[in-house]
């Protein structure tokens, strides 16, 4: 499973435009600084994001981003996807009627990764920018970095 920057940065920029925003625009040069991502970068991203009408920019003195829609109707895998970063856990194409070993056969794992992918992607179409944002995502990995910081704050 591959999961390549691109993917990971139009994630980390849309929850931070969700994050900062309060219905006014947000300059991509001040969401670069916070989440230490080149610009230029982002402004490639963010073309992508337009064009899926994830999000909506506003020109001139001010101008910057704002969402498309609400952070609660905007899922993570449409983030992903709109950036062209495919969820996939195998290496054959999607639908594909030859597989991916030498042979065009299907290795005997296929269906397990294909349907990783698959769960990844719903897992992922269930979470909203919003869920982020309020951090209703923290599973054990969430807690444990709270246990961490409690025993830090405790041994002060």
């Amino acid at each position: 499973m591959r999961l390549s920057t691109k993917g990971r940065y139009a994630v980390m920029a849309m929850v931070d435009l969700a994050k900062q925003s309060r219905g006014a625009p947000i300059a991509l040069a001040e969401i670069a600084e916070r989440q230490e991502i080149s610009l230029s970068y982002l402004e490639q991203l963010f073309a992508k994001l337009r064009i899926a009408g994830l999000v909506k920019s506003v020109r001139g003195p001010g101008g910057g981003y704002l969402l498309g829609h609400g952070a609660a109707e905007t899922r993570i895998a449409d983030i992903i996807l709109a950036v062209d970063e495919p969820i996939r856990a195998t290496r054959c194409s999607p639908g594909a009627p030859v597989g991916c070993r030498g042979s065009k056969t299907r290795c005997l794992t296929h269906d397990l990764w294909e349907e990783l992918g698959n769960q990844i992607h719903l897992y992922l179409s269930s979470v909203s920018l919003a869920d982020v944002v309020e951090q209703r995502v923290l599973g054990r990995s969430g807690a444990l970095h709270c246990e961490q910081r409690d025993a830090a704050i405790a041994a002060q």
